[in-house]
């Protein structure tokens, strides 16, 4: 069988598929191997790796193009902690964990997906629970599972070994970049008065600063507050003005340095209809992410927004559009 142009993008997408998440620089380096490659097969063959940017983009277009069929994307964000562009092959779908299906059990799965929502209810915009937390939703599962606890240590040992979460050194667990990248339909979907956006690059955030004016909606990744930073000394929404470095006071911060003591008393669970006989859960010890009050409001200014066409020309216009589209978010403070 002749080679094409082709084979250097099936060969990338195979290395790509042996790996979970890679690097902007991994990645262009895999092109550049797969180009390598194919050009030593025969290299009469018209295709080319090329260093800048405008090239990758096209190349990347070219990809996603012959992955549309399938409903996958070779999707790239932002590393929440250390800010490289990290990319990797995830599913559109946003109905199910898809992505999980070839390595876990349902049972498994579902146990993922309990701590999830744990993590993204956790008060205080703290985006963490500790493992205590965690090995408690087993009994949350329902149908009920038959998972003993050293069994879902286990489990919870290898969702980090795998990558889809984070444990840091104080024990605690929030979602890691890979959950974020690949889940991000699920994500999105299913909890979207919970999620925060970043108000520079408007990616999820689950880690970094929040501005301290009481009302303000401005949350921005540590790398993006770094470099929005350098050139502006006050908050893009309320015009307060910022310390210099992110962890100064007054601001105030997002993910697990915003954990207080007492934080983890009880279960939270997530309202998932305007009518409170429509939620199930059934469970007199949990608490509500939000009151039905406030949901129910929040849910008609959220049709408000839909109806208005608004123009964003501006950092600011664009945080006020994204403010007043997010005011309907659960309050965590």
């Amino acid at each position: 069988m002749p080679v094409s142009s082709k084979d250097a993008d099936r060969l990338f997408l195979q290395a790509i598929l042996s790996r979970s998440v890679v690097t902007f620089d991994v990645a262009k380096a895999l092109w550049e191997k797969a180009v390598e490659a194919v050009k030593a097969s025969n290299d009469a063959v018209d295709v080319s790796y090329s260093n800048d940017r405008d090239s990758w983009d096209e190349f990347i277009a070219r990809i996603n193009k012959s992955l549309d069929k399938l409903d996958l994307e070779f999707r790239h964000l932002h590393d929440e902690s250390t800010g490289k562009e990290m990319y990797a092959l995830v599913n559109r779908k946003g109905d199910e964990i898809a992505q999980m299906a070839t390595d876990y059990t349902p049972a498994e799965i579902a146990f993922f997906k309990a701590i999830v929502e744990q993590i993204i209810l956790a008060p205080r915009e703290s985006f963490s629970v500790s493992s205590l937390i965690a090995l408690r939703e087993i009994g949350s599962i329902k149908p009920k599972v038959n998972m003993s606890k050293s069994q879902a240590e286990v489990v919870l040992g290898s969702f980090v070994a795998r990558g889809w979460l984070l444990k840091s050194k104080r024990g605690r667990y929030s979602l890691s970049t890979r959950s974020i990248l690949e889940l991000q339909p699920f994500l999105k979907s299913t909890y979207p008065d919970e999620i925060l956006e970043c108000t520079i690059c408007f990616e999820i955030l689950t880690r970094g600063i929040a501005c301290h004016t009481p009302n303000c909606k401005t949350r921005m990744h540590f790398h993006c507050f770094s470099n929005y930073r350098r050139r502006h000394g006050v908050c893009p929404s309320c015009g307060k003005d910022w310390p210099r470095e992110a962890k100064d006071k007054p601001l105030i911060p997002v993910g697990e340095d915003a954990v207080k003591d007492g934080d983890e008393g009880k279960r939270r669970v997530r309202i998932r209809s305007a009518d409170p006989s429509d939620d199930d859960n059934g469970e007199e010890d949990e608490l509500p992410s939000q009151s039905q009050e406030d949901f129910n409001a929040k849910r008609h200014r959220k049709t408000e927004m839909n109806e208005n066409n608004m123009d964003i020309g501006s950092v600011n216009d664009t945080q006020e559009h994204r403010a007043t589209r997010r005011s309907h978010r659960v309050t965590r403070r």
